[in-house]
């Protein structure tokens, strides 16, 4: 019962928000001028005086408006501005300049019939920040045709290399494995230098292809042929230092030390506030690639106590890699580390991502808009009617996994209010169909969204993400999605089958000693038995043919395959439930036995594993006790959930304990907001922030080419006493 109704109360919140949506999307700020009426207003915007009240409950009837309060007025229309003042103007000049370019100028446009704001941008060369900041209403009301914008002119930006003297650059060809990194690294610059020298270079993505040509500063000294240099460093001789430790950090002898310092001998030995000369040990770093190191982008406020700390290096050890760091630290820097260097930090693509904790770098002033595309179904459901609204929602897995996903995303949203975040929402029913997509899609505004959260079919997927792409908007695709075309914005958050085998296989090659691998696999499973295979050349190998997949596998003939000296690991790979079902209860039956009574000390030790966690591993045929006596080992998108502070939240305000939908709907909203509220673009934070986990999902998103973000994240779970245990 309490199941039917936190699906009926789901139905009606989504009624609810939708209706309440539909009814207040509309709002105008207003910044009251000198001499100002709450009736002069009212006149302007076409609205009662009544209904501002409503709307900004510090103003009381009949008390005189303060020049310069806010107000927050309803209704589509926007009261004609008068012209900015010389002062006025100056003062948003200046704000600009703390926000990046100055203007130098405006001019006027006049919004014409199905324009868009991200057409207007693209025109004029500004960003969508820079409109709305001179045109405030924007924030608050769509395009709407006649209106009169104020278009900021700012000084155009220099094509590459102009302006530049040609002796101070150079033309440098990507090598194969540099990055990004590798070459700002080697040429001493900021990957922002980079990007202003090479303004080819995308900004939303981090690729760089081989042979690629790049306007470099000349590397220091370079046009000089065989220089040879003795560099020192200046070193002040700290408390309880003797030539041991000086020679450890500093690699350099002391007999060396004491010949260019003869103060050493004067004075009877190193002395506390002595400063001495160190001659600079250069190292010969090799090819600056991939191959040889990793790199990390120094933050802002970071110093020399939180890196040597987070790479477990001293600072003269960091100095020897990089030359640079002796004229002090800076942010942008990109230094370079070596490759096998470990610590609490992620490596993707050679490049040291920090793990952040989202939870403390939540900014309040962000106010994220996000909208909600699922398949509600509302067109076939009779509210009125709880027993036929059950059998649809049973009957119809769409519908359910929107519930689970909706309802969980409810509770991530009052989360995040809780936290201070306000957050815009608007939810609507696509019903599963690409018509009413399109309808959606065209009736709204994206540009005025931060992200979008689903929808669930591919056709619908595609549509709302080359929509969204006009706008640079990002997708999230909530369950598994493929695509055969490239949809650069969309966010997969459902792992890939082939990260979670090799997730699985890299598991088990790093676990693995004397062990017997061997695979059971049906004709269907070719891919999985040679990925097995290819990482273990010595694995036996059953194929079971297609018309034996119903009746099992010879018992006889697995015995003989199965060792007695050391244990059996047996990767079963079928999407056939009764041929898994026989596999399964054979492999009991030979586990922790001895195939020769008379030595009873040799007993068969039997572990089970699968690469594809499908379906059919969870049907009702299949002994669970039976895969808990097998240690049964297999990689998930997702892990069990204990009784935590949201199962708690979920409980009280369903009635009932979330499934797997609901928690996946957190966690994904959850993530998404925390991001948006740290930085208002998922796509610029996911080039720096990798992985996160919550409850029973985790996310790693990575950006393949131009074919979107694919989360590479994934549990490797184990059944053992009946109970589903994480391993990793």
């Amino acid at each position: 019962m309490k199941y039917i109704q936190n699906q009926i109360y789901i139905i009606c919140a989504f009624c609810l928000l939708v209706s309440c949506t539909a009814l207040g999307q509309r709002f105008n700020t207003h910044e009251v001028k000198q001499g100002e009426t709450l009736e002069s207003i009212a006149k302007a915007y076409g609205v009662s005086p009544a209904s501002i009240l409503q709307y900004n409950k510090e103003i009381r009837p009949g008390q005189p408006l303060r020049a310069n309060t806010i107000l927050v007025v309803p209704g589509e229309k926007v009261a004609q501005k008068p012209t900015t003042s010389v002062s006025g103007l100056n003062k948003s000049i200046m704000q600009d300049s703390t926000l990046g370019r100055t203007p130098i100028g405006f001019t006027t446009h006049r919004v014409k019939k199905k324009e868009t704001i991200f057409g207007i941008t693209q025109e004029y060369g500004i960003t969508e920040d820079e409109l709305k900041k001179y045109n405030k209403s924007l924030y608050a009301s769509p395009l709407q045709k006649k209106m009169e914008l104020r278009i900021p002119k700012y000084k155009v930006q220099p094509a590459q290399g102009a302006g530049l003297n040609p002796d101070d650059y150079e033309k440098y060809v990507v090598a194969p494995k540099e990055t990004r990194w590798s070459i700002a690294n080697k040429y001493g610059i900021t990957i922002d230098s980079m990007l202003v020298l090479n303004p080819g270079l995308s900004k939303t993505n981090n690729y760089l292809s081989e042979g690629y040509e790049l306007l470099l500063p000349k590397i220091a000294g370079s046009t000089v042929d065989n220089q040879q240099t003795q560099l020192f460093i200046s070193y002040t001789v700290p408390p309880k230092m003797n030539f041991y430790r000086l020679e450890q950090e500093f690699n350099v002898k002391a007999d060396e030390i004491v010949r260019l310092n003869p103060e050493i001998t004067e004075r009877g030995g190193l002395k506390e506030g002595m400063v001495i000369r160190i001659p600079e040990k250069k190292l010969d770093p090799g090819e600056i690639n991939t191959d040889n190191y990793i790199f990390y982008e120094v933050k802002p406020k970071q110093n020399e106590f939180r890196l040597t700390r987070k790479f477990g290096m001293t600072w003269a050890e960091l100095i020897q890699l990089n030359p640079d760091l002796k004229d002090g630290l800076k942010a942008g820097m990109v230094l370079k580390l070596p490759k096998d260097k470990v610590g609490d930090f992620e490596v993707r693509n050679s490049l040291v991502l920090d793990k952040m904790n989202l939870l403390d770098s939540i900014n309040i002033d962000v106010r994220p808009k996000i909208m909600f595309l699922l398949p509600f179904r509302l067109d076939k459901l009779n509210l009125t009617d709880k027993e036929v609204v059950v059998k649809t929602i049973e009957s119809r897995n769409s519908l359910k996994y929107s519930l689970g996903l909706y309802s969980g995303a409810l509770v991530a949203l009052d989360s995040l209010k809780s936290l201070g975040v306000s957050i815009d929402v608007k939810t609507f029913d696509n019903q599963l169909d690409l018509m009413r997509t399109k309808q959606i899609l065209q009736s709204e505004n994206l540009g005025g969204y931060n992200a979008i959260f689903g929808p669930l079919d591919i056709p619908s997927l595609k549509e709302t993400a080359v929509q969204a792409a006009k706008y640079n908007v990002p997708v999230v695709a909530p369950v598994p999605a493929k695509s055969e075309i490239s949809l650069n914005n969309v966010f997969f958050s459902y792992t890939e089958e082939p990260v979670l085998r090799k997730h699985m296989l890299d598991y088990v090659e790093k676990a693995h000693s004397d062990e017997t691998i061997l695979v059971i696999a049906d004709e269907n499973s070719k891919l999985e038995r040679e990925a097995i295979i290819a990482r273990f050349p010595n694995a036996k190998v059953v194929v079971v043919k297609e018309e034996e997949k119903n009746i099992g596998i010879n018992r006889d003939k697995l015995q003989t395959l199965l060792s007695d000296q050391v244990t059996n690991w047996v990767f079963v790979e079928s999407k056939n439930f009764k041929l898994i079902s026989s596999v399964v209860s054979i492999l009991n039956s030979f586990h922790n036995t001895a195939f020769d009574p008379l030595e009873g000390e040799h007993k068969v030790q039997v572990r089970m594993f699968t690469t594809d966690m499908n379906p059919a591993f969870e049907n009702d045929v299949i002994s669970n006790t039976h895969l808990s006596n097998l240690h049964f080992t297999y990689p998930s998108v997702y892990r069990e959930v204990a009784d935590n502070s949201f199962v708690k939240r979920y409980r009280k305000r369903f009635g009932d304990d979330p499934d797997r939908y609901a928690i996946r709907g957190f966690d994904l909203m959850y993530d998404l907001l925390l991001k948006l509220a740290y930085k208002n673009d998922l796509i610029d934070v996911s080039r720096f922030i990798g992985e996160t986990e919550y409850n029973g999902n985790k996310f790693d998103y990575e950006r393949k080419d131009v074919s979107g973000y694919y989360n590479q994240a994934s549990y490797i779970m184990m059944i053992e006493d009946l109970r589903i245990k994480e391993l990793e």
